[in-house]
């Protein structure tokens, strides 16, 4: 979740002249879903106003439409929405080629994606001010843009090789 209200993280700065960031307070912003291409380092994103299992049935067949070859391995934590009996039609259509992998509680660690989006608040989002959400989403496009044309750069940073 990507929210209209700042995130201050460390900063330098002179003392006594602590730097300000201002806010709106709205507690708006846009929620991002995304995989991660462990192999090939192609980051595959989506926008959303909000996160529930219809939203999520929905990007898993983006998923499916966007990765039209081969099996599909999805590594999940374990939110509610993510065992939805909504979604278990789906899964069970697509058994061949999806598998949802799900974490044990309280590793975000070890899932990559989580990695990205660290990456994305530390680099885009901390310490600035966005005027509206639609600044935060062409931040945030940009930032997934420019990742994506370095996928040996995402690899390198973010997918541990065995």
């Amino acid at each position: 979740m990507i929210r209209d209200y700042q995130a201050i993280q460390k900063s330098w700065f002179p003392k006594g002249k602590q730097r300000q960031i201002p806010t709106y307070g709205k507690h708006q912003g846009v929620k991002l879903i995304g995989t991660l291409n462990y192999e090939t380092g192609e980051i595959f994103c989506v926008e959303e106003e909000k996160y529930d299992a219809e939203v999520f049935l929905r990007f898993l067949e983006k998923v499916i439409a966007h990765y039209p070859n081969g099996k599909i391995v999805m590594i999940l934590d374990n939110a509610r929405i993510h065992h939805a009996k909504l979604i278990q039609p789906f899964l069970k259509l697509h058994q061949n080629r999806l598998q949802l992998v799900f974490l044990p509680p309280y590793s975000p660690q070890l899932n990559l994606i989580e990695g990205l989006w660290k990456w994305l608040k530390d680099s885009v989002i901390h310490n600035v001010f966005f005027s509206s959400t639609s600044q935060i989403k062409l931040a945030v496009r940009e930032f997934i843009r420019c990742q994506s044309e370095d996928t040996q750069g995402i690899i390198d940073r973010l997918c541990v090789r065995f």
